[in-house]
């Protein structure tokens, strides 16, 4: 029953990085920019008084989807705990996300709050999810077990989205041959697909998850308890060394990981003029090394520790970042240098999410009934790192005029990342 509750854990990977790859990376956010723009420039729209072009509109949508996710997600916790409602949570965010992405299908270009907003909403319910699905994680597996679940967890989520991407691909490079008008379509039928894709497949999970697992009683008072919950939590948090150390270094090196991620291919398609085939072929390369990379640093991990293969994984990301600085458009072999770093960050991108996950499920206090309070921790300096991370790179675009600076700056937040977890305790499981 174990080994069906892991697998059953693991497989909401699979049911929810659908999102991740369609709707935040691949496909939705050159849709959207193809409906709100005529003859490739960009419509601008009133938005508090000021006029912002289209493309501005939407990444200030995402940072809004960010911010309110770490404001709500701490409370939320709390009651979950409290209430041992873990699973309820789970399902309502997921049900939130798959329906919101669903609903983009109605998106065409003439509605563009209503695709703001949809978008908006699945954001928050990707993201409000997984602080529920992590906190899971203790709960299944043991600690000499949670690298190599984890990293079967990022594996599934990694071969599910490459499969759904293709099979979209496909309708969309060849639209009347799947009995679609074009391409536009096409592309909207594919965010319909990916709801369907997440909440189907997360029925899975939902069927063998356990429920209320510490057999927690909730009252009419279970918003106060909710907070009391939560501060309980803080107050144990500032007094575990070890893991409050991880989580500075875990904020520090996510800035650089979650803006890589978001913004490769902005910075494939501006500063390097690779066109949209490429950037996508690209994407698919992260996708498929991220399957091996996962399993890699959860080998790394398991000889070595925890702590040292996060280390690898940091420095290698720190090389792509100064080797994505020096790549210049009149490079002649641009293209397979950037097919090189692609495949470097699909490596080290699987395996320091997953690492990461299960290094601080491991630093949790053994004791502690309360794991989806401490992993809102770790989901809001995610989230920050996020809102930060793509704010100091525009900055630095407004300022340099080029995205070149913007990815040596991150190169910086890892060797920060890097200094600081050079100080974190070792413990009987993380080392």
């Amino acid at each position: 029953m174990e080994k069906k509750v892991q697998n059953a854990w693991a497989f909401y990977d699979w049911a929810n990085s659908v999102y991740s790859l369609v709707i935040s990376t691949a496909i939705f956010p050159i849709y959207f920019n193809s409906v709100t723009s005529v003859n490739d420039q960009p419509n601008y729209y009133d938005f508090l008084g000021t006029s912002i072009p289209n493309t501005t509109l939407y990444s200030y949508s995402l940072s809004f989807s960010f911010i309110l996710v770490a404001l709500i997600s701490p409370l939320l916790s709390g009651i979950a705990d409290h209430t041992g409602k873990k699973k309820r949570f789970l399902q309502f965010f997921c049900y939130l996300g798959s329906l919101s992405c669903a609903s983009l299908y109605f998106f065409d270009g003439n509605n563009i709050w209503f695709g703001l907003t949809m978008s908006v909403f699945a954001s928050v319910g990707f993201w409000g999810s997984l602080v529920f699905y992590n906190a899971f994680l203790p709960e299944v597996a043991p600690p000499e077990k949670q690298d190599q679940l984890s990293a079967k967890g990022f594996s599934l989520g990694y071969i599910g989205a490459a499969i759904l991407l293709i099979f979209n691909l496909a309708m969309i490079q060849m639209p009347e041959t799947f009995g679609f008008a074009g391409a536009g379509e096409a592309s909207r039928f594919s965010f319909l697909l990916v709801g369907l894709w997440w909440a189907g497949f997360a029925q899975v999970t939902f069927r063998r998850l356990p429920d209320n697992v510490y057999q927690r009683i909730s009252d009419e008072r279970y918003i106060w308890k909710g907070f009391v919950e939560l501060r309980q939590v803080w107050r144990e948090l500032k007094e575990q060394l070890s893991l409050r150390r991880f989580l500075y270094s875990f904020f520090f090196f996510s800035i650089g990981v979650q803006t890589v991620i978001l913004l490769a291919g902005l910075f494939g398609d501006v500063e390097l003029g690779l066109d949209s085939s490429r950037l996508i072929a690209t994407i698919l390369i992260i996708q498929f090394v991220g399957i091996g990379g996962s399993y890699l640093f959860s080998f790394l991990s398991s000889r070595f520790g925890n702590l040292q293969s996060l280390k690898i994984c940091i420095l290698i990301w720190t090389l792509i970042c100064f080797g994505a600085y020096t790549l210049t458009k009149d490079d002649p072999s641009v293209e397979l240098k950037f097919y090189i770093l692609g495949g470097l960050v699909g490596l080290v991108m699987g395996g320091i999410q997953a690492i990461s996950r299960s290094t601080y499920s491991k630093l949790l206090p053994s004791e502690t009934h309360s794991h989806a309070s401490y992993f809102s921790f770790y989901d809001v300096s995610e989230k920050v790192a996020i809102v930060l991370g793509t704010a100091i790179y525009g900055l630095l675009i407004d300022l340099t005029g080029s995205m070149k600076m913007s990815v040596l700056a991150l190169s910086l937040f890892f060797v920060i990342g890097f200094l600081l977890i050079l100080w974190v305790p070792k413990t009987r499981f993380v080392r």
